[in-house]
């Protein structure tokens, strides 16, 4: 029923009443309604909300804080670079605002304000410094203000921004191969994409493998590096990155990845066997080849224990196959590793671990990461050490061993 239609059954009701009364003369004078009583069927027929629920009117002295704007774009800015902005607001209440708080969403923004109480009419700004994060595309983050202003306690700030390359190069992986003449390295190319001229500041790389010659002093928007490998490095660490230090204002570094086809495929790379029972023989079949075609050939096996032998040991088609044949002794741990050294006649030699684990027996910390890596790490090769020096290199498998 509208308010209207009430208030007009009440006065039928009433007016009825006010006839039967009347009827006696001597009766008292008819009952008079307070009009105030009339209000709250007016407050009913303007309200928006649930049925009998009336507006509280905001106070005339309470403060109200008015942003000018709540998000701002940044636009494209680099990887790991800093940005500013300022937002501007005003207190359009009556009483005195006041900044009771700002949470930022993250460290990478960070908000600054001059003071925290502003009269009535006054502005104030909040300014708020962006760092972006290295990972390329579209990102948002956002801020909360807390005031005194009870219509509106907490405002909700944003920044936007793209965050995108100011240095495109190329190549960004460097695939080098052993036999090639400066391992077959490419030159490498860095293009300024907004035009703004830079400088080398330095040239880096894992194991001191590969370096270039640069002035620091030149400024340009493009430049053309011809790395030079030295291939005894190269060959010690295989896979790495090289850092290129630059004086561009949203762009001080670039990295480019080196991968090296190893000299040597070992498969597996690490020997798992579960399930084993004490004294009872387990057969493996270890395959090591040669990338590059090269000769080689395989001086001695160890350990040649009670625990674990080589029964056959055969080259074909340029790839030795060896049969090993593990008898795990009874251990109370339940658990039984050995290394096996594959010594070659050039003097490398390459380990290629061993982890048994008896029937029933859950795997250790580190035989589980051993596995793990077995069968997860794609890059990762058998370890080669060089008597002479002592040095081990880590032969890892490039994009071209990767599915085999």
């Amino acid at each position: 029923m509208k308010p209207s239609q009430i208030i007009s059954a009440i006065l039928v009701v009433v007016c009825v009443l006010t006839l039967q009364s009347g009827c006696d003369e001597q009766a008292a004078a008819p009952q008079q309604l307070n009009p105030s009583w009339f209000l709250q069927f007016e407050g009913l027929a303007g309200a928006k909300g649930p049925a009998g629920a009336v507006p509280t009117p905001q106070s005339k002295t309470a403060p109200k804080i008015i942003f000018d704007q709540v998000v701002h774009d940044f636009g494209l800015v680099g990887p790991e670079t800093t940005s500013l902005y300022e937002f501007t607001f005003k207190n359009t209440g009556a009483g005195t605002l006041k900044i009771e708080g700002i949470e930022p969403a993250c460290g990478c923004t960070v908000p600054s304000l001059d003071k925290t109480e502003y009269a009535p009419g006054e502005t104030g700004t909040l300014a708020v410094k962006y760092i972006s994060d290295s990972q390329f595309g579209p990102t948002t983050k956002q801020l909360v203000v807390r005031t005194n202003d009870p219509a509106n306690p907490q405002v909700t700030l944003a920044v936007n921004a793209k965050i995108a390359a100011k240095i495109d190069y190329e190549p960004k992986v460097l695939s080098l191969v052993l036999r090639q003449e400066n391992a077959g390295c490419p030159a490498i190319r860095l293009v300024s994409v907004d035009n703004q001229p830079f400088a080398i500041t330095h040239f880096t790389s894992t194991g001191d493998s590969i370096s270039a010659d640069f002035d620091p002093a030149q400024e340009a928007t493009s430049f053309v590096l011809q790395p030079k490998v030295n291939l005894e490095n190269l060959e010690r660490t295989l896979n790495g990155v090289i850092e290129i230090g630059l004086s561009h204002p949203e762009c001080k570094k670039v990295t480019v990845s080196v991968s090296t086809l190893p000299r040597f495929r070992v498969s597996p790379r690490t020997i798992i066997v579960r399930g084993a029972e004490p004294n009872q023989p387990i057969t493996r079949t270890v395959r090591i080849q040669n990338n590059y075609n090269e000769p080689f050939e395989v001086a001695s096996v160890s350990p040649q224990s009670g625990a674990i032998t080589v029964t056959n040991r055969s080259l074909v088609n340029g790839m030795y196959e060896l049969e090993i044949e593990i008898k795990p002794p009874a251990n109370r741990t339940r658990t039984f590793s050995e290394t096996i050294s594959v010594r070659l006649k050039d003097g490398r030699q390459i380990d290629i671990p061993c982890n048994v684990f008896y029937s029933g027996a859950a795997p250790s910390a580190a035989a589980g990461t051993a596995e793990q890596q077995s069968k997860e790490c794609k890059t990762c090769g058998p370890r080669l050490i060089n008597p002479d020096t002592g040095e081990v290199e880590i032969h890892r498998i490039s994009s071209a061993d990767k599915g085999t």
